[in-house]
């Protein structure tokens, strides 16, 4: 697929300078989660980082409709601004942005109450429920501050902006930092102060982090005179055009449905996993904090494809296309393929930033490099992917993605779990990707090359004709 095609240099530039932020956004991003786990497993030991692991897969599970209004937001945004139509870019904001707050208030209001018997009904540990529904009831109640902020990073990086959800992203992890461990241990000052909250204090620190970095999100976009910024007009939009909305949905659902399932069989991985104990869901939560890292490179590079393929179908200009698609894929071999490298040279003092027991820490390292080389493969996918949605092709890459989900990832897993026992849970993961770069390679090859590719956006109605 590559070997046809020379690098596009000034593509390659534009494409570098659009990738690096994203990339740097996205570490950010889960350094937040890190600090909070670095400090959970350090200050509180073992079982405190399983109850803050165990509320992953439901907070991933929540935000899977965020996800999805976010990825197809971006693209509409993509090619309302390359075809430089700003007014509908505002249109398509404030329609994402009205359906996120009432699905983050719902969430907040529904769910908060209950999470305890929830968590119980997953199957967690009683050695550990009482922490983990601590935990997870801080975090539901700020939902919404999570899922606006989340939308907003996707939607400015429609409009080729990935400099300010890189700033924003900067703002939350430094007010986490400086906030966990305070709330986790406490502190007094002149007999006035916060009581040691334990592993809560990390949840309320994480909370803290979203209310600030969306408050500083607005100030910033309003004083650059932002596409995106926040007034009168973006709040008019709220109340959105039904055409807008239905394609926001045909768009997010399939991504949404897929991040759903996802979290689901990570939920199933997790059932597996708890069976055998506190220290095997720490090795787990472990695995997934250095698997993201090491992902974040092939997501960066996924949705940047995305972004400029569909900038360039607003433009009117699918004769850039192929090259965007074949950037992207030699971007994936060169810095996921490099970070995958780095992560079996380093595996061991990677997980040692989470854990300190030492048969826990063997576990985990033996358990990463399973699943590592998988995700150069898992970049190949998304890029894929990436594109063919960026055109409005989201039915059949949703499928393939979560039909090897269902039907690869967690048989596998369970057919590894009872061979091998607990690492063979992890081979499930090598399994799925190699499973989805196939047959979206596949399905790409054989059926979206030979379909025209147009803009999404629905034509403004026309104005009314005035008579004298």
């Amino acid at each position: 697929m590559l070997s046809s095609v020379t690098l596009d240099l000034p593509l390659a530039r534009r494409f570098l300078f659009f990738v690096l932020p994203m990339m740097g956004s996205n570490i950010l991003q889960g350094l937040s989660g890190t600090i909070n786990n670095i400090f959970v497993g350090r200050m509180l030991g073992a079982h405190a980082l399983a109850a803050a692991g165990l509320f992953f897969p439901v907070l991933f599970l929540l935000i899977s409709l965020v996800v999805g209004l976010g990825s197809g937001g971006a693209v509409l945004i993509g090619q309302a601004w390359g075809a430089g139509d700003r007014v509908r870019v505002r249109e398509v904001a404030g329609a994402a942005m009205g359906m996120t707050l009432l699905f983050g208030l719902a969430i907040a209001v529904l769910f908060t109450p209950v999470i305890g018997p929830l968590l119980h009904l997953f199957g967690v540990p009683p050695d550990v429920l009482p922490a983990a529904s601590a935990y997870a009831a801080v975090m539901l109640g700020f939902m919404p501050f999570l899922f606006v902020f989340i939308l907003l990073t996707f939607l400015i990086r429609g409009v080729g902006d990935t400099v300010t959800p890189l700033l924003a992203l900067a703002v939350s992890v430094l007010v986490s930092l400086l906030l966990t461990p305070f709330l986790i241990r406490g502190i007094r000052l002149g007999g006035v102060g916060v009581p040691a909250l334990g592993v809560a204090g990390a949840a309320w620190a994480a909370a803290l982090s979203w209310v600030g970095t969306v408050a500083w999100l607005v100030r910033r976009l309003g004083r650059q005179d932002h596409a995106l910024r926040i007034d009168r007009a973006f709040l008019a939009a709220l109340r959105p055009d039904p055409r807008l909305l239905l394609l926001l949905f045909r768009l997010g659902f399939p991504a949404a449905l897929q991040t759903g399932i996802t979290a689901l069989a990570e939920m199933a991985l997790l059932g597996m996993v708890e069976r055998h104990g506190a220290p095997a869901i720490a090795a787990y939560g472990a695995v997934n904090q250095v698997l993201a890292y090491v992902q974040y490179p092939a997501i960066s590079i996924a949705i940047t494809a995305s972004i400029l393929s569909a900038q360039a179908i607003g433009a009117g200009r699918t004769d850039r296309l192929a090259p965007i698609r074949h950037t992207a894929m030699m971007f994936n071999l060169a810095f996921t393929g490099g970070l995958v490298l780095l992560g079996y040279a380093l595996s061991r003092p990677l997980v040692q930033l989470f854990i300190t027991s030492p048969p826990v820490v063997e576990l985990t390292v033996r358990v990463l490099r399973i699943v590592l080389f998988a995700v150069v493969a898992q970049g190949g996918g998304l890029v894929l992917a990436a594109q063919m949605r960026s055109s409005g092709t989201v039915l059949w890459p949703t499928l393939i993605s979560v039909g090897s989900i269902l039907l690869v990832e967690v048989p596998v897993a369970w057919a590894g779990h009872r061979v091998e026992g607990l690492e063979g849970i992890w081979l499930g993961f090598p399994a799925c990707f190699l499973s989805i770069l196939g047959f979206q390679a596949a399905y790409f090859r054989l059926v979206w090359l030979r379909r025209p590719v147009g803009t999404l956006l629905p034509p403004r109605p026309a104005a009314p004709i005035r008579t004298a």
